[in-house]
């Protein structure tokens, strides 16, 4: 199972524990819970210096909506995690304040003038939706350093250039008809098509790149127009489109957009020179040797997985057994808009001034008593606070409102939203 993170009385990091450790030593009060997610425990009685400290080695995995954060020390992953990311609502929110500041423009009402010519905008800019990508894994990566003592960095550096794939002439016809890009649209296609036919879902056969609109036909040579058959399938596809041919399936499989991998691609590097900045060595990998990894260790496909098996330092066996992922999401630390609009776009009131309400904030963990009443017992769950005193809380999936006497703030909102894994429990609205 995952260990639990120890830090000496000076508050610097030590080897982790298992669990059960970790409870003798809170109950012969050594320690003291320090964080609960993840759980972390701090030594009344002991420094680093007395201490055997190990190296251990963060891996990551990223991906455009998941990242998968791994802690390995020699052949035992140690912890695990799986960081949901929140770029869509981001670009969400976005769009939506566009919509409304574009709707006052054409009405001519209260609204800020357009800014178009003073912007200027560092080389290394990235749209908002893609540096939170970026900054959560630096989030995390930084809470493990002050964790445990992390020697080392890992990430995955994706394999596919979609830019040069979609757009041809980014640098000119010499590049589509090089070796680079032919190597690059194939492995692309392999991928994306799991290597076998389209048509008759062969494998282990040669086969060969295919258009799915042919060209007499006025079919292109995007990758998006692109799939692979088998010779057969390929000599009696002829001149007829996917549809036409019988496999609707392929053309609308073939239209998918690629933003997640075109999200990947743009954040790879940022992501990179941040973590070289953190002075560690960083060890890059491909997805292929991930890949290789994770087959050879027998590890089921995950975000976690891939990112415990990142890289050429991935030992030769790797114990896994028992390890529960910590579901991480990210969650925003609010909204900066002070005047709330309906679907039109037009003020409908006005956020207060105060955050904390008797303590609480929205976004804290807390568990409530609750005395009398449908839902009698005791819960974890997010809190929403109110004015009024009565805070809304989701219950066995339903929103109730329980009275803030009834709350006690076990975790303060921190930006995320945290799942236990599946051994221990769900960690909200669970009756204790």
């Amino acid at each position: 199972m995952s260990q639990v993170f120890v830090l000496d009385r000076d508050r610097q990091p030590l080897d982790p524990c298992h669990p059960a450790r970790a409870r003798e030593l809170l109950r012969n009060g050594r320690a003291a819970v320090l964080r609960r997610l993840p759980f972390t425990i701090i030594l009344n009685d002991r420094r680093r210096a007395a201490s055997v400290v190990h190296e251990h080695r963060v891996k990551i995995d990223p991906g455009s909506r998941t990242t998968g954060l791994a802690l390995v020390a020699g052949a035992r992953l140690l912890w695990a995690a799986e960081l949901s990311h929140r770029g869509q609502r981001i670009t969400a929110a976005l769009r939506s304040r566009h919509a409304i500041r574009r709707g006052r423009r054409q009405r001519q009402t209260r609204y800020r003038p357009p800014r178009f010519l003073n912007r200027r905008r560092p080389a290394s800019w990235l749209p908002p939706s893609l540096q939170s990508r970026v900054c959560h894994v630096m989030t995390w990566v930084q809470r493990l350093a002050r964790s445990c003592p992390m020697t080392a960095l890992s990430q995955e550096l994706v394999r596919f250039d979609t830019q040069r794939m979609q757009h041809a002439e980014i640098t000119g016809v010499a590049y589509q008809q090089g070796v680079l890009a032919g190597y690059e649209v194939r492995e692309y296609l392999l991928e994306k098509w799991h290597r076998t036919c389209a048509y008759c879902h062969k494998t282990g056969v040669p086969l060969q790149v295919e258009h799915i609109v042919p060209k007499v036909r006025g079919g292109s040579d995007r990758v998006s127009n692109l799939t692979l058959a088998c010779g057969p399938c390929n000599q009696k596809k002829g001149a007829q489109t996917a549809s036409e041919f019988g496999f609707p399936q392929v053309q609308a499989q073939a239209r998918m957009p690629l933003h997640d991998a075109a999200a990947v691609n743009a954040t790879r590097w940022a992501l990179y020179g941040q973590l070289c900045a953190t002075g560690l060595p960083v060890e890059t990998g491909t997805g292929g040797r991930t890949k290789y990894n994770r087959t050879r260790l027998g590890i089921p496909k995950s975000h976690w997985g891939d990112a415990a098996c990142v890289g050429a330092s991935t030992p030769e066996t790797l114990h896994v057994a028992g390890i529960a992922p910590l579901g991480i999401r990210a969650m925003g630390h609010g909204t900066r808009q002070m005047c709330r609009t309906e679907a039109h776009g037009f003020p409908k009131n006005h956020r207060g001034r105060q955050k904390r309400y008797w303590g609480l904030q929205t976004g804290d963990l807390v568990k409530a008593m609750v005395p009398t009443g449908k839902y009698v017992g005791t819960w974890v769950s997010r809190v929403v606070v109110r004015a009024s005193g009565w805070f809304d809380l989701v219950i066995d999936g339903k929103k109730t409102s329980v009275h803030h006497k009834h709350c006690t703030r076990l975790w303060a909102a921190d930006g995320y939203t945290y799942t236990l894994p599946a051994v221990a429990g769900p960690a909200v609205s669970s009756p204790r």
